[in-house]
């Protein structure tokens, strides 16, 4: 069992219809992942691989009681369909798309904690429990990348978390659950915030944190480590070294500006709390059987 999404979890995908939506319900469904609805309007009574499509999510969340959502929808459409699946009732909510507006998603992330509610994204990979539940884009047929073991990864980045997923496996570990939280310069959810989930789950020995340069995420983790809500062993790897000041790095969040947001900032606020820091992805699974051997 890990954090966020597990075999219990049932997966209403909006916008199943589309190229994408379709191409991932399978790979989900392949997965064994309780996709029990999908949500295009226009499309009711239609079924993807089995799965029913439903005209709401209202009407998915009645018909079949799903509690998570996988948001495949245009950028421009993206708020209109996290306010919906948050007005259903969806505590989980995955938010794949790039190019949000970022006034969209201050206003879905105040509307979803009024909900009590959890936005993983925008601009997101997606997320899994290993062999359980997976939303968004994971590749999890590649064993050489994902297998079941004691680490937690929390990730601002998909490509690097491929590669360094393939590190933990190469030295004989794997992931009890894989969260990304997005790119863009304003998350759904924040590191810190995962990291509690981490720190209760008894399976999840130690974690990685895959960040960048810009925002603040990873200062945040020094200062939880700092307050005693974390203790678990922690390695980080922080791409953009060398990303000059003001300048976007690939994604919208990637941006040292105004002297802050600097990974050597970033090294230092984690170096004070004990956390290893990988210089390279190869360094992650040395740097972790080392934490979990000590």
């Amino acid at each position: 069992m890990g954090i966020l999404l597990s075999k219990n979890t049932r997966v209403v995908v909006q916008g199943i219809t589309g190229k994408e939506g379709r191409f991932w319900t399978e790979k989900m469904l392949e997965h064994g992942t309780n996709v029990t609805a999908g949500v295009t309007p226009g499309k009711e009574g239609e079924k993807v691989f089995g799965v029913p499509v439903f005209g709401s999510v209202e009407k998915a969340v009645w018909e079949t009681g799903c509690n998570a959502a996988a948001v495949y929808v245009p950028a421009a459409f993206s708020k209109d369909s996290v306010f919906e699946a948050l007005d259903a009732g969806i505590k989980i909510i995955v938010l794949l798309p790039e190019g949000i507006p970022v006034q969209d998603t201050l206003e879905m992330i105040a509307f979803a904690k009024e909900k009590d509610a959890m936005i993983l994204g925008p601009n997101c990979a997606g997320s899994m429990t290993r062999d359980e539940c997976m939303i968004g884009f994971v590749p999890f047929w590649l064993d050489y990348v994902y297998r079941p073991g004691p680490v937690g990864v929390m990730t601002r980045s998909g490509s690097l978390t491929n590669e360094i997923c393939s590190h933990i496996v190469s030295h004989g570990m794997g992931q009890t659950s894989v969260i990304g939280v997005g790119g863009d310069s304003v998350p759904g959810t924040r590191f810190w915030e995962i990291l509690k989930h981490f720190q209760v789950d008894e399976e999840t020995k130690a974690v990685v944190m895959v960040g960048e340069a810009g925002g603040t995420m990873e200062e945040e983790v020094a200062d939880f480590i700092n307050g005693g809500g974390f203790t678990k062993p922690l390695v980080a790897f922080l791409a953009g070294r060398t990303a000059p000041p003001d300048k976007k790095m690939g994604h919208a969040g990637a941006i040292v500006s105004g002297g802050k947001g600097s990974v050597e900032g970033k090294v230092a606020a984690l170096e004070a709390v004990g956390v290893k820091i990988a210089t390279r992805p190869a360094e992650v699974g040395p740097l972790l059987r080392d934490s979990l051997e000590s």
